[in-house]
């Protein structure tokens, strides 16, 4: 081709694009003798260009050298930089592959001869950090970031014009339904072809629709994964460079972000509701118009096909490109995913996702009700959410909870059972599952009690009709009557009234009704939550054809929008986004979409959640008797007396309170009174208690990050005996008793002996460290020397977690003077204790008298005596021995496979694995961004587990003590194929 300084690439008047058959040598030679730069290089990949990274004698990045393919002529290379620089200003935190110039300010550009003729070659600024691109898992921030930078880079090109520009590229959208017709045939195996052929003909024929109404603008159109760059650093990746404008053209703007949402879909675990982040963002900086958010999806769609096509023939052109051909099965992915749902349901979620959801479609008024003779006042309706009692006791769980239900309605007299439009249904959560189950029912199923006949609501005509299922019209409406039992009596093509037969049903048959409108797609009888408001517009509740209500879908106010309204935004919740949840049986947590969660991090319900006897305890104290412990009754004396019976002489006498912090708090005040010493000691990196006395003491950075600073004059720390990070390790963590001891003397010589010494038994808030061995005979011992008192707080590491200790002051052989004790204590009823000695809580008569209203009430103490049989009854804390020893050694195989994991710490269930990012260093550096977004895919993944630590890089692993092996497995395998997933792979 004629080498002309204005000519344009137009894709279709080329046989094909090949690289450019550059060497590494040659490209040096380039540099050199014609950009005025002497490096080694090295050889990049792309798909059409030839690039090479040129590096100086010490191996740093220098420069890009881009060679463009021959078919592109200087004025589009021009264009390209000119963008650049245009985008690099109007965005300067934004790194961009700017094109390098000379000390007289001209760009480092020259043309060269190539195999293909003449091409531009020219350096590029080089951006550290590496680029998105691989398997990966992408985080729900990364790709919101992409989102952002796209849009950015979008409204920085909005006004931005060029000759250059004027291309015809077969990245182009506007023509990628000439892409696929051309080189489909590329495609070998006839069924992949033909699904590209189809979709791409369904996604162009609906962009054609809305084409008009589509604002064009120059575009990057490449910025994908392979050219949106990681900032370096970054522990999760996250973009914040913009490299390789050799697709920048003017098309329809929202091209640009179809583009980079495609890049998305290739990634470990990543499914298309994954996106939604990069849609959200994008619209909140370039607002998306109606018809942009109805054309998203459809040039998605558009780009996986062309993709594929464009992939295979630059393959069959260019086999030596090993860039081309080690992308044809990321490619494949890209188009499977993007065809995965149909367009109009990913087009609805894209709407849902941006605020523009459609109003619930609703159906008018029957002629006639769907059962003949049987009315809505005789259909029981039935309640499956994580709202109904029949979902107690764990019954969502049984595989014929649905029946059990239907059948008792039955029972009572009903003359059939419905089930709710829309309603997420919780008897169909899998549990354990790393997969949501279909939960949201689109339709209603149905039960008949007796014989029923089926009959036409209104005119109608016959859609098809055979065995097990029938469709007719019913206004703008499909109406969908499946019954496995029966065959229509109505043939396909019939034209009904209002009242003609349909289906006649003997007793005890099922059926189901749906509607949905007359021009989407087919839908299933159930979805899953994620593509519930994709799924739901197409869709409408035939309750009405039954005579009963219309399952109420009215918008609410956000329920985390309320919690920020009127709750103290300083009491933080879990997650960014969380998933609500309503209902919690033993180690499962459930939500209201019906997505059941392993429960690693509930240390505050040792019995598992909804525990019957504590249930069945409460109740019926309610109904009897709560009141405050200053009257006399039975249930706090027996409890008291079991609770004192757990502990070892002298530590005989308890006071009841409602949690850890007060019990720490009246801990301190009993220690400081006996003692007559205001001073305490504390160790660092703990956390015991948010009232006055608890949070002097509490000296964990992440619950107060001036904790050190802030700290009352009482109040003196000692190091944190942390054998695994701390000042002294291993064998080493011997000398911190001694140095804890020094600073106890040292207080007592200047005047200020402590009154007390509190601490964790066995570290909680560190991520369950053990303390080293010795470390508290040795410090008690010397507290006491000096007339002081030890505090064991026991809020976190009491009552059997540990597994082969009740309490954790065994596993250091003391006996400490005072206890304090809660959250396992109740099973997720405030109750806490605090118990001593009878002469150590004689002297708090010196201070006053103690009362507390609600603690040791006769609800209080029969939780307490409860959850105490239970604990014996279940033998949980052999449990904790067992599933912990099992889950440990899981974990520790881990540990062998990902340098990711530093330790496992713990015992029993009481377990914590410590993440970093240099195990073999002794800095030990804390991957603390690492451990927040594994916290998040495993949330996604059906494991709700959550950081600690001052450095928030250790997972905290305290399940219910109930939990079994299945589900320790479970936690382990969700575990490796997060690690996996995110990368972290040895």
């Amino acid at each position: 081709m004629p080498h002309t300084e204005h000519r344009t690439i137009d894709f279709f008047a080329e046989d094909a694009l090949p690289a450019p058959r550059t060497t590494p040598a040659e490209a040096e030679l380039i540099a050199a003798r014609d950009l005025g730069i002497d490096a080694h290089a090295e050889a990049l990949g792309s798909q059409q260009d030839a690039n090479f990274l040129l590096q100086d004698g010490n191996g740093t990045a220098v420069a890009v050298l881009k060679i463009a393919n021959p078919a592109f002529g200087p004025v589009e290379i021009e264009a390209q930089d000119t963008a650049a620089d245009l985008i690099a200003s109007a965005c300067p935190d934004l790194r961009v592959a700017t094109v390098l110039r000379h000390p007289d300010g001209t760009p480092r550009r020259t043309t060269i001869d190539t195999d293909g003729g003449p091409a531009v070659a020219r350096l590029l600024r080089h951006l550290a950090g590496g680029a998105l691109s691989g398997p990966r898992y992408m985080s729900p921030g990364t790709v919101a970031a992409m989102g952002t930078i796209v849009a950015r880079v979008s409204t920085a090109l909005r006004d931005f014009r060029h000759p250059g520009l004027d291309r015809v590229l077969q990245w182009d959208l506007r023509h990628a339904d000439r892409v696929v017709a051309a080189l489909a045939g590329h495609i070998d195996e006839p069924e992949r072809r033909s699904a590209v052929e189809d979709a791409t003909a369904e996604a162009w024929a609906r962009v054609q629709e809305l084409a008009a109404a589509l604002p064009r603008q120059a575009v990057h159109l490449d910025l994908t994964d392979d050219n949106l760059i990681r900032r370096p650093g970054s522990r999760v990746p996250m973009p914040d460079g913009v490299i390789d404008f050799g697709d920048l053209t003017a098309s329809w703007a929202i091209g640009e972000l179809a583009v980079a949402l495609s890049s998305v879909l290739h990634h470990d675990g990543v499914e298309p509701h994954h996106v939604l982040p990069a849609v959200r963002a994008f619209h909140a900086v370039r607002p998306l118009s109606a018809a942009e958010a109805e054309a998203l999806w459809p040039l998605v769609v558009m780009r996986a096909g062309g993709l594929v096509v464009s992939g295979r023939q630059q393959a069959a052109v260019d086999a030596d490109n090993t860039y081309a051909t080690g992308a044809l099965d990321r490619e494949w992915r890209i188009f499977e995913q993007a065809v995965r749902l149909p367009l109009p349901v990913m087009t609805r979620l894209v709407r849902n996702a941006i605020g523009f959801a459609d109003a619930p479609v609703t159906a008018d008024d029957p002629e006639l009700p769907l059962l003949r003779d049987i009315t809505g006042d005789r259909i029981a309706v039935l309640d499956l959410s994580t709202d109904s009692d029949s979902m107690d006791a764990g019954a969502w769980l049984d595989t014929d909870a649905e029946e059990a239900h239907s059948a008792a309605a039955l029972a009572k007299g009903a003359a059939a059972t419905a089930t709710r439009y829309a309603q997420a249904r919780l008897s169909l959560a899998p549990a354990l599952s790393t997969r949501s189950g279909a939960t949201v029912p689109t339709g209603i199923d149905l039960r008949l009690g007796r014989a029923a006949v089926i009959q036409a609501p209104g005119a109608g005509k016959v859609l098809s009709a055979g065995a097990g299922i029938m469709e007719i019209t019913h206004g703008p409406f499909v109406l969908t009557v499946s019954f496995p039992a029966a065959a229509a009596v109505v043939t396909a093509g019939a034209t009904v009234r209002a009242g003609d037969d349909l289906v006649h049903l003997p007793a005890g048959s099922r059926a189901r009704i749906a509607l949905r409108t007359s021009d989407s797609p087919a839908v299933p009888p159930l979805v899953r939550p994620e593509y519930a408001a994709g799924w739901l517009p197409l869709t409408a509740d035939p309750a009405p054809l039954l005579g009963l209500a219309a399952t109420d879908r009215e918008e609410r106010t956000n329920l985390l929008e309320r919690r920020s309204g009127v709750f103290a935004t300083v009491q933080e919740h879990y997650y960014a986004t969380p998933p609500r949840i309503e209902r919690g049986w033993r180690h499962h947590l459930l939500s209201t979409e019906g997505r059941s969660y392993l429960d690693i991090v509930n240390n505050v319900t040792p019995l598992g959640h909804a525990h019957p006897r504590v249930e069945q305890a409460v109740a019926r104290q309610l109904r009897r008797l709560n009141t405050n412990s200053r009257f006399h009754y039975a249930s706090v004396v027996e409890f008291t007396e079991r609770l004192a019976a757990l502990l070892p002489e002298p530590l005989d006498t308890v006071f009841l309170v409602n949690s850890g912090s007060e019990a720490v708090d009246l801990g301190l005040r009993l220690a400081i009174g006996a003692s007559g010493r205001p001073d305490v000691v504390a160790v660092r990196e703990a956390y015991h208690g948010w009232t006055y006395a608890s949070d002097a003491v509490s000296t964990s950075l992440q619950d107060n990050p001036n904790a050190l600073a802030t700290r009352p004059g009482w109040v003196h720390t000692v190091d944190s005996p942390n054998s695994y990070r701390g000042r002294h390790r291993g064998t080493h963590a011997a000398r911190y008793a001694p140095e804890a001891v020094a600073v106890i003397d040292e207080l007592a010589a200047t005047g200020r002996p402590a009154g007390a010494f509190v601490s964790e038994t066995f570290y909680g808030n560190a991520g369950g460290v053990a303390l080293p061995d010795g470390y508290l005979a040795e410090v008690y011992a010397a507290v006491r020397r000096h007339g002081g008192l030890a505090v064991a707080d026991e809020v976190q590491a009491g009552y059997g977690r540990l597994g082969h200790w009740f309490w954790g002051f065994e596993q250091q052989q003391v006996v400490p003077d005072i206890v304090c004790v809660a959250k396992a204590m109740g099973n997720g009823h405030p109750l806490g204790a605090v118990i001593t000695s009878r002469p150590v809580a004689d002297r708090y008569r010196e201070q006053g008298y103690f009362f507390s209203s609600t603690g040791g009430s006769p609800v209080s103490s029969v939780v307490g005596l409860t959850v105490l049989d239970a604990l014996r009854d279940e033998d949980l804390q052999g449990n904790a021995v067992r599933v912990g020893g099992h889950l440990k050694k899981r974990l520790q195989a881990l540990a062998d496979r990902y340098p990711v994991i530093g330790a496992v710490h713990g015992s029993g269930l009481y377990l914590g694995l410590e993440l970093v990012r240099d195990r073999d260093r002794a800095n030990l550096e804390p991957a603390t961004e690492e451990t927040a977004e594994l916290c998040d895919r495993m949330l996604d993944l059906g494991v709700i587990v959550q950081p600690t630590g001052d450095h928030l890089n250790i997972l905290k692993i305290k399940p219910p003590l109930c939990i079994d092996t299945t589900a320790a497995d479970f936690f382990a395998d969700t575990l490796d194929l997060a690690l996996t997933q995110l990368g972290h792979a040895g």
